[in-house]
């Protein structure tokens, strides 16, 4: 779904920068070994040009000395000082690699459990997340935001410390050598902040927005690929594309903005840089002559003049990389501080003592809360009962099985197992009683063992077989070229829409379950298959409560008991037979399937 267009900056940018900080303190023990080591890299980096000065001016002074006839180049000692600056190049660059190790470590370490929260936060997700939110935008998260902040962690972090060491230490330096120089170059300092404030304060929500319409724009890269066929069959190819244009050009252009208003930073910090090298040296020059100054130090200040702009460069971009992590992290953390299924302390489910009385108490639901769908409904359903659902599409046929299921809350009522209020049973105990098996089939990458093992990963071979002949797809299997080894492709295309059918229904019957669920279970299979299975069915739901959903009549006229809805509504109750002689809403409905036929 598109959304239109967006100026929000971060919405807490100190708050969220706050959370990252506390959330990487973990690491601070390598983090301070991180900070000490780039210091010291940063110091034997900078003190090299004072050093390089001193064998500069030895060399001036041996020339001078040569051409007066008092004396020559001492080569010795200018080898001594440059063996020196080499070692401590050296040392620079090691404690450098030590640094860039550590972090790297350090950001992957983070990533990693960021994306294991993540993946932990999804399983405590409610259902209704999930609707409000594309399954591409979630995946952006995982991918494009994790890697943002992890990449953005290993480069500005370090950068942050050994720019502002590296100002700091040769602006000192430069004090040593001149004072009035010094202050000449300090001068940079409050204009590039000014110009570094003005670029942050307009790329902010930029980088915002790019984070935001990456998201969409995977959102529908995900349903073009994963509706192709869909997409197909309508000619709807035109309309998609037009979507994608649109927040791809919103894309290009918060993306555009960012990184053209970020890559203004460095020319612009290039240009006053050498503002200020030509400033220093016009004065350089000038107390060379006056002698308040050596060659070999106004050589060191031009070398540090340059050099000081670079970091103030460098913070600048650390500014951009900032903002672009707090724009992930926000993300990040706004999803990790989604509202969870409320479990808290709830009673333990013992499976053995479970029977599968089923009752609806004035049960009361809707999607959105001043919207209700599902009103006062009232049922009770007995152990080992054949329950039917049926009624007009829209009728809430499903919503009542994911209320059962507890994917959603109720709004008022009860719904009871045995006597017990699902809500204070423990859930995930509560949902291994069911066995699930929809109109659209869940299947993954894998192979077809994989894939019915999932029903009870515990199952030998041998279970999974007999599970398959039950659900008559077992001579199917043996059909192939890997048999029960062949693999499933990623949409699992490879096999029949009426075979994947097959494959949940024998999952289903491997794992099992006290209290069986069928939502248009058999509407993917022809007519044919669809009696084989029926017996497979009704073995499987003997002495289980089980509630089967169903447009196709015929499929449940063996029913014990049939609950027609009507606008989340129950209007009839009974069996086959009794409803018939009512001829009321579902006589009509049941009528209608044959009119339409004729």
């Amino acid at each position: 779904m598109h959304r239109g267009p967006s100026t929000e900056k971060a919405e807490d940018f100190k708050g969220t920068l706050k959370k990252l900080i506390r959330y990487i303190s973990k690491y601070k023990v390598s983090l301070i070994i991180v900070f000490v080591v780039a210091i010291l890299s940063t110091i034997f980096s900078i003190v090299g040009p004072k050093i390089l000065g001193n064998a500069t001016q030895e060399l001036y002074v041996g020339v001078v000395n040569k051409i007066n006839g008092t004396g020559s180049i001492n080569f010795g000692a200018i080898g001594n000082i440059l063996l020196f600056l080499l070692a401590l190049y050296v040392l620079s660059a090691i404690f450098s690699y030590i640094e860039s190790w550590i972090m790297a470590g350090i950001s992957k370490k983070v990533t990693f459990g960021l994306r294991k929260q993540m993946s932990e936060k999804i399983k405590k997700l409610p259902m209704n997340y999930f609707d409000k939110n594309t399954t591409g935008e979630s995946l952006s998260l995982f991918s494009n935001d994790v890697d943002i902040l992890g990449m953005s962690l290993n480069q500005s972090a370090v950068t942050l410390v050994t720019s502002i060491v590296t100002v700091i230490g040769i602006f000192a330096i430069m004090c040593s050598i001149n004072i009035t120089l010094a202050i000449l170059t300090a001068l940079v300092l409050p204009i590039a902040s000014i110009i570094v404030s003005i670029i942050v304060s307009k790329s902010q929500k930029h980088f915002a927005n790019q984070q935001k319409y990456l998201g969409h724009v995977d959102g529908e890269i995900e349903e073009m690929l994963g509706g192709h066929m869909v997409v197909k069959a309508f000619n709807a190819e035109d309309e998609m594309l037009a979507k994608f244009d649109e927040d791809n050009k919103m894309l290009y252009e918060s993306a555009w903005k960012s990184q053209f208003l970020s890559g203004l930073m460095h020319p612009i910090m290039n240009f006053i840089g050498n503002i200020n090298y030509v400033i220093i040296s016009i004065f350089g020059a000038y107390f060379v002559i006056q002698g308040k100054i050596t060659v070999g130090n106004i050589q060191s200040f031009i070398q540090y003049s340059k050099n000081f702009t670079q970091p103030i460069a460098q913070l600048a971009n650390v500014m951009n990389q900032l903002q672009q992590m707090v724009a992930a992290a926000e993300r990040i953390f706004k999803f990790l501080d989604e509202e969870e299924e409320i479990e808290g302390e709830r009673k333990p489910v013992v499976e053995e003592k479970i029977k599968g009385n089923i009752t609806f108490s004035h049960v009361n639901f809707g999607y959105q809360k001043d919207k209700t769908i599902i009103h006062d409904f009232n049922a009770k359903v007995k152990a080992g009962q054949k329950i039917a659902i049926v009624g007009p599409t829209g009728a809430g046929k499903t919503t009542i099985v994911k209320l059962l299921m507890r994917f959603y809350p109720l709004n008022s009522g009860t719904i009871y197992l045995d006597g017990e209020d699902i809500s204070k049973l423990n859930k995930d105990e509560y949902r291994k009683l069911f066995g699930m098996v929809l109109q659209d089939t869940w299947l993954f990458s894998g192979t077809i063992m994989e894939n019915l093992r999932y029903g009870k990963i515990t199952a030998s071979d041998e279970e999974v077989i007999e599970a398959a002949k039950k659900a008559r797809i077992h001579h199917f299997i043996t059909t192939l070229s890997d048999g029960y080894n062949m693999e499933l492709n990623e949409e699992t295309s490879n096999i029949s829409g009426g075979q994947k059918q097959l494959l949940t229904i024998a999952r289903a019957i491997l794992a099992d379950p006290k209290i069986l669920i069928l939502d248009e279970a058999t509407s993917n299979v022809d007519t044919r298959t669809e009696g084989l299975i029926q017996k497979a069915m009704d073995e499987l739901m003997r002495g289980r409560t089980s509630f089967i959903i169903a447009h196709r009549l015929s499929t449940i006229i063996n029913a014990d008991l049939i609950l027609v809805m009507n606008e989340g509504d129950i209007v009839e109750v009974g069996s086959h037979e009794e409803l018939l002689k009512k001829n009321g809403f579902y006589a009509s409905i049941y009528n209608s399937q044959f009119d339409s036929i004729n």
